[in-house]
């Protein structure tokens, strides 16, 4: 097990080219499809081979194409790479109901089943990292390593709430992309670095036909009830066995820097890492960055030597 460290990482955000998301894809081999997980139709982007899954979680209200810039980079670190579109999400299936964490567990799980995969790295987002603890502490053996990244599912902030929510239905209710544009911006430290290929890929999920229904299952998380009894908690993050790192920001908007270490702290052995200049969304906003310190850790090649 990892002895607990924590470090800054001092590379910076890197700026990124204003270029499509696509062209982040393009220079390799890679897969768009459906996947029925038990008639619930997912839609993932694969790439990669070989024995070594790996599958990136994204945050509430979003889709795959946040891992865009990362999907690449880990096929080519010797990985079997699958973004995801989580339940309810994106162009996967919506079913009619309030989307609280063990539904979201429910659908990994099943997605496992269908695909054969007996264990994985698994790496979450915002509520993707919030899914993949409690994943990590329900299936252990299920997990190789877990990466939580601005995990979300330890405080419930009201002025954080209201405000993801508001952004959030606004940018469906009648779709517009200045809407989506705000939500968006809202995850960066830098907003220039929300492009236009960017606000085209979410607004095309947000005016799909049902998705302002789908959004408001969403945001149950965002109700003070409902948060509060699926929040984390320390018992639980106790139980997490596996080689854990916890990846946090600068200047995430969600939660401060203490937050994810007070994540950290609570999982036996984890390695805590901080990125400077970078708001919610590092594999994004500083893609090679995120790229060198999660495939390093992934792989044990990181600083800790384990």
């Amino acid at each position: 097990m990892m002895s607990s460290a924590s470090e800054a990482t001092g590379l910076g955000p890197v700026q990124p080219e204003l270029r499509s998301l696509w062209s982040a894809v393009q220079g390799g081999e890679c897969a768009l499809r459906y996947i029925d997980v038990h008639g619930v139709r997912t839609r993932c982007l694969e790439a990669g081979s070989g024995d070594d899954v790996l599958i990136f979680l994204h945050g509430i209200g979003g889709h795959l194409e946040a891992y865009q810039r990362n999907i690449l980079p880990h096929a080519s670190a010797g990985f079997r790479v699958l973004a995801i579109d989580m339940l309810g999400h994106g162009f996967t299936d919506k079913p009619d109901r309030p989307y609280e964490i063990d539904d979201y567990i429910d659908h990994l799980l099943d997605l496992l089943e269908v695909l054969g995969l007996e264990s994985i790295y698994l790496s979450g987002e915002s509520l993707g990292g919030w899914v993949a603890a409690r994943f990590a502490s329900k299936y252990p053996d299920r997990i190789k390593r877990l990466v939580l990244n601005t995990a979300a599912g330890m405080i419930a902030d009201p002025r954080v709430m209201e405000r993801l929510k508001t952004l959030s239905l606004n940018a469906v209710k009648s779709p517009d992309k200045e809407a989506v544009r705000k939500r968006l911006e809202f995850l960066m430290a830098d907003p220039s670095v929300v492009t236009e290929d960017l606000v085209e890929s979410r607004y095309a999920v947000y005016k799909t036909p049902g998705m302002l229904h789908a959004m408001e299952s969403i945001m149950c998380l965002q109700d003070i009830t409902v948060r509060q009894r699926n929040l984390l908690t320390e018992d639980e993050l106790g139980k997490i066995s596996v080689l854990t790192l916890v990846l946090w920001t600068t200047h995430d908007p969600t939660a401060s820097v203490e937050v994810g270490k007070r994540l950290a702290d609570a999982i036996p052995g984890s390695r805590f890492v901080v990125m400077e200049g970078s708001g919610h969304w590092p594999q994004y906003e500083d893609a090679q960055g995120f790229n060198q310190i999660h495939i390093d850790f992934l792989k044990g090649t990181d600083s800790s030597g384990k």
